[in-house]
């Protein structure tokens, strides 16, 4: 369990890349499409999926709330990094993450190792966590989307 939250910390905590040559040439707003009204179904049954797997790997750092510890596990309620780098937090669940990062003004640095998750179980998680705590990224992220990466 120490070892699932450390992981989740690290989601928050690093950029796995910092290699432009590594990185789609996406921006937060059209990496992914927008939720269409056929989507909102599966939408939300990937966001009850999600749950289950912040409860099991996510919130012994990020907490119930999703307010993180300071300077120790980020924030993912109202998270500016989240909001603004999809896809290195969608990488960052998928394969960990480690060095400085900066989340509403505040630096962390710290490692998360990766937690396991399978392409389905990160899309789940990174559509909870985009739709809980006030969140609202209007990104459906998808177990395709998140293979691509």
């Amino acid at each position: 369990m120490k070892n699932i939250i450390i992981i989740t910390l690290s989601l928050f905590t690093c950029v796995s890349c910092k290699s432009d040559k590594n990185k789609p040439n996406l921006t937060a707003q059209n990496e992914y499409a927008a939720i269409q009204d056929q989507d909102k179904p599966k939408l939300e049954a990937s966001i009850k999926r999600g749950e289950s797997v912040y409860s099991d790997m996510c919130i012994t750092c990020h907490l119930p709330n999703g307010k993180g510890v300071p300077k120790a596990f980020p924030p993912l309620a109202d998270s500016d990094f989240l909001r603004e780098n999809q896809i290195e937090s969608i990488k960052a669940a998928k394969y960990g993450m480690s060095g400085e990062i900066v989340v509403n003004g505040i630096t962390y640095n710290s490692t998360m190792a990766p937690l396991g998750l399978s392409d389905e179980e990160v899309a789940d998680v990174m559509n909870y966590i985009n739709n809980s705590w006030g969140n609202s990224i209007n990104n459906f992220v998808t177990p395709q989307k998140v293979s691509e990466l």
